[in-house]
């Protein structure tokens, strides 16, 4: 038994470094930790440019040359080296003033700091013998934002992945209620109901993406998703969504959920959510906001009234990782009536036993889709703490601002044309205007392109109509007018080369296309 046992001790000896459970690895982490710090510290330091500037294939040939894992180890700080040369000098840095292509957004110091340490605990929230203090945390965050939004003492909600996951449950629990209450139909015992190819769900046709792939994978098909024309505003048009349910009706279809949009991706339109309440309520339709976006104006000191009526919903999207400045992933998703969670409740002897149901054992994996989940509530918790809910509203508000500044910028040159002249939130669609459409096609994709391997500036291009924008997404509140400035000229000098070398660029079908 001595020996077995020393042999033991040298085998978990070997191995100590690597755990934090000792002395010899809390040491070792300490020196990494301090390792991967100056690395970052200085890779921000010198990086001036939202990019490199390398090319698709030049980035692909990059990563090809870092060594794959193999039967010999190598030393940590020079798998670390390796990485750092090889993938971060020519990653997209989204904490760059002049990174405003998509929703993403800067990190704020503070939620890094969570996520140090929410890493290192490796917390999983799906039941209370494996998140304790954490469990009670998340809940208390998702009280009080629920509170925040308007929601009564019955309402209630899990931490996400982000919008995709958060719109998924909506219509989950939209389609399974829908099928209860007018089917007697129990989806989670009996599957779907042989009706359920009538089943229907409305949107804006400018709603996110995941609405259509949310229908796919609850086993109702793209075709259930009807799209309501958008107005001059590209919000959900009123008069266009009665005719569709006047028709779906006459059709003898049921619309199980009306999706309403709080900031579209592109435009970041809101859908007026008290009419659209009216209407569902009217026709007895489950109500699911998609505020990923948007839904973080109830900080806001000037844009708070565009979300108005969210209270309304009967359920909600909401993100952390776009104005709320947090790493990705975090998000929200609330329900009116915490009952509805009971459509996706399974109990599993070995996680959350029914047993415990009576001692009022709070098991957060009966709200939840996923099973394993991170601590994420810590890291907004930290920042909310740390910044204050009057510094968020005063960093949307500089942002949205600035959004508003650039579009009447961009408005007075006879370059540009810009679709929303009055952003409701933070992005401005727009584009360099050339006589013919197909030609303008051409010069925007250009422009794209060069912004992004000249190092300039990170922006998005969008199709509107068939024809080619585009975007600035504003999520920095440290970006300022001059780096817009500073973009446009680049754009106006980016676009005269263009034209000056109009035939040889036109050949270039591999990105035009």
């Amino acid at each position: 038994m001595k020996k077995l046992t020393e042999e033991y001790g040298k085998e978990k000896l070997k191995f100590s470094p690597l755990f934090l459970n000792n002395e010899v690895g809390i040491e070792s982490y300490k020196g990494v930790i301090e390792y991967v710090k100056n690395e970052l510290s200085q890779f921000f330091a010198e990086s001036k440019k939202p990019y490199s500037g390398l090319s698709y294939n030049e980035t692909e040939s990059k990563v090809a040359k870092v060594s794959f894992p193999s039967e010999k180890k190598q030393p940590l700080k020079d798998v670390i080296k390796e990485v750092c040369n090889n993938l971060l000098l020519d990653s997209i840095n989204v904490n760059n003033a002049r990174s405003i292509g998509h929703l993403h957004c800067p990190v704020l110091i503070p939620a890094l700091a969570g996520e140090m340490m929410i890493s290192a605990m490796n917390q999983s929230m799906d039941s209370w013998d494996q998140s304790s203090t954490a469990t009670h945390l998340e809940t208390r965050i998702v009280k009080w934002l629920c509170a925040q939004l308007g929601f009564s003492q019955s309402a209630d909600g899990t931490f996400t992945s982000g919008g995709s996951q958060s719109n998924f449950m909506g219509l989950l629990l939209a389609r399974d209620a829908y099928c209860k209450k007018i089917f007697n139909w129990d989806v989670k015992q009996k599957g779907l109901p042989s009706i359920a190819n009538k089943l229907r769900i409305l949107c804006s046709q400018d709603a996110h993406f995941t609405i259509k792939k949310s229908a796919v994978q609850l086993g109702l098909g793209e075709q259930s998703v009807i799209t309501v024309k958008t107005n001059s505003n590209q919000q959900m048009c009123l008069e266009d969504l009665r005719n569709k349910l006047e028709q779906l009706r006459s059709e003898k279809l049921h619309v199980f959920a009306l999706v309403s949009t709080c900031g579209t991706t592109d435009f970041g339109a809101i859908d007026p959510i008290y009419p659209l309440f009216e209407i569902a309520h009217e026709y007895n339709i489950w109500l699911h906001v998609d505020a990923a976006y948007g839904g973080a104006l109830f900080l806001s000191n000037t844009r708070k009234k565009l979300i108005e009526g969210i209270h309304m919903a009967d359920s909600v999207t909401i993100d952390f990782h776009k104005f709320f400045f947090q790493p990705v992933s975090c998000g929200a998703f609330l329900v009116k009536d915490k009952q509805s969670f009971n459509f996706i409740h399974h109990y599993a002897n070995y996680l959350n036993p029914e047993e415990d149901e009576p001692t009022g054992m709070m098991y957060l994996v009966n709200k939840s889709t996923q099973t394993t989940r991170r601590f994420d509530a810590l890291k907004l918790h930290i920042s909310l703490n740390t910044v204050g809910l009057e510094g968020f509203g005063e960093m949307i508000d500089i942002t949205c601002n600035l959004a508003s500044k650039t579009a009447e910028l961009l408005s007075k040159s006879e370059q540009f044309e810009v679709i929303n002249l009055k952003p409701q939130i933070s992005t401005v669609i727009f584009r360099y205007k050339i006589e013919s459409t197909k030609d303008s096609n051409s010069i925007n994709k250009y422009i794209h392109q060069q912004l992004l391997t000249q190092g300039i500036g990170l922006l998005a291009k969008t199709k509107i109509n068939n024809i080619t924008y585009l975007k600035f997404t504003f999520l920095n509140p440290t970006t300022e007018l001059e780096d817009i400035k500073y973009i446009i000229l680049s754009i106006e000098r980016i676009a005269r080369e263009f034209e000056k070398n109009y035939e040889k660029f036109n050949n270039r079908v591999h990105y035009l296309k």
